[in-house]
């Protein structure tokens, strides 16, 4: 098993003038000290708008400049929305990223998921699906060493060099957001990366790898002349510490994170935070206030505990033979120096039993993809769950935005 870090780059309300400089200059501290402590990525989102939730919209150079302070840790895109950006300026920048950091890059793509965040770029909702595969089609031959052209539904392109190339050939791997379970199954079926941003049980983790595997080895369907990546990553919220009791209560931020998203994550009902009106932050600590059982419960869940604690919930992670767990411990205001010691004690104590596992895990790859192991069909039925079952309670919805 392999293990990332994931940035949304979180900053609640009140800010001061030195606010954002200070949260990126911890983030890539914090970057830094996991490249030496040994993990193996690095996630970065790419939201617009979404006051509080995440202050990550040029990803790309956040990950420039993580890229001169680490050396062997993969630098990725945790994603990069192709509904709102133009395909060649994708390829421009991933591909210098790559050549920057040596091919380290991990090339994570989406759709996007909020109308807060869309619809300033003129997206709908109904047609996010559809330009994201165009996008895809048009994307991926910028990556090779001859001029290309495209001519699709909603991205035209002139026959033209896309320059810079990748270090990496021929491209980094590919990846895609599944901020809806049912996702996972399309991102096999595509042969690309699937980055599940559920929070599942381990259970549920075991239903989705199959699912996957399944859709990968049974019913591939790529949308182009791409290398496949079969990896199925899984984001789990994170705090490490001595005690449990401790890792609790330095993971406040979690269940911030869980408010602030169900705050925007409402898609097409266009229902969200009036830009500027709100402060998140304070509503959530009214909500906290009055609903103890509900935090006590959300930080029950996910790797939040000692050494000892997430040791075992891991090993029933590794039951289920998901490649990799994103760990989640920026967020809300946890503070660099938890988040670091966070990480130290991870790494120092936890991670080197399952890199251990990670050979076994590759020959398991090795043989379900050549067909030697033919895994069940689990009915993932039980697992769809929309925001899991700690999520769903963190959070009302917020009030209809005002009409225009």
């Amino acid at each position: 098993m392999k293990f990332g870090i994931f940035y949304e780059l979180q900053l609640p309300r009140p800010w001061t003038a030195q606010s954002e400089y200070q949260l990126h200059q911890d983030a890539l501290d914090q970057l830094e000290l996991a490249d030496g402590l040994g993990f193996d990525y690095a996630w970065e989102v790419e939201h617009h708008f979404l006051e509080e939730y995440s202050h990550s919209s040029a990803p790309e150079v956040f990950l420039g400049a993580a890229s001169q302070r680490t050396k062997n840790i993969r630098l990725a895109h945790g994603i990069i929305q192709l509904t709102t950006n133009h395909p060649a300026r994708v390829a421009e920048r991933v591909s210098t990223l790559d050549l920057l950091s040596n091919g380290r890059v991990e090339f994570g793509m989406g759709e996007g998921n909020t109308w807060t965040e869309l619809e300033p770029f003129d997206v709908s909702f109904e047609e996010k699906r559809e330009r994201w595969e165009d996008a895809v089609r048009c994307i991926t031959p910028m990556f090779g060493d001859a001029p290309t052209e495209y001519d699709g539904t909603h991205f035209k392109f002139p026959w033209r060099n896309v320059l810079p190339k990748p270090l990496q050939k021929p491209h980094p791997p590919m990846w895609v957001a599944c901020s809806q379970l049912p996702t996972i199954e399309m991102a096999g079926q595509r042969g690309i990366g699937a980055l599940g941003f559920q929070f599942l049980s381990a259970d549920a983790a075991h239903a989705w790898v199959h699912a996957y595997y399944n859709s990968i080895t049974k019913r591939l369907d790529k949308l182009a002349d791409y290398a496949i990546n079969p990896n199925i990553a899984l984001v789990s919220y994170f705090m490490c510490a001595k005690t449990d009791e401790e890792a609790r209560a330095r993971a406040d931020g979690l269940t911030f994170f869980q408010y602030a998203l169900r705050k925007y994550a409402h898609g097409a009902e266009r229902i969200a935070p009036r830009a500027g009106a709100t402060n998140i932050w304070d509503e959530y600590n009214a909500w906290k206030a009055d609903n103890k059982e509900a935090v006590d419960r959300a930080l029950m869940g996910g790797l939040v505990g000692s050494p000892e604690t997430i040791r075992k919930k891991l090993r029933k992670f590794a039951t289920s033979n998901v490649d990799q767990i994103i760990l989640l411990n920026q967020a809300g205001n946890n503070t660099h120096e938890h988040i670091c010691e966070s990480l130290e004690l991870f790494a120092n104590e936890v991670m080197p039993e399952f890199h251990e596992m990670e050979p076994a895990h590759q020959e398991w790859k090795r043989q379900v993809m050549s067909g030697e192991i033919v895994l069940d069909e689990i009915d993932t039925a039980p697992f769809k769950e929309r925001f899991g079952p700690n999520l769903a309670a963190v959070a009302p919805k917020s009030a209809p935005m005002p009409a225009k």
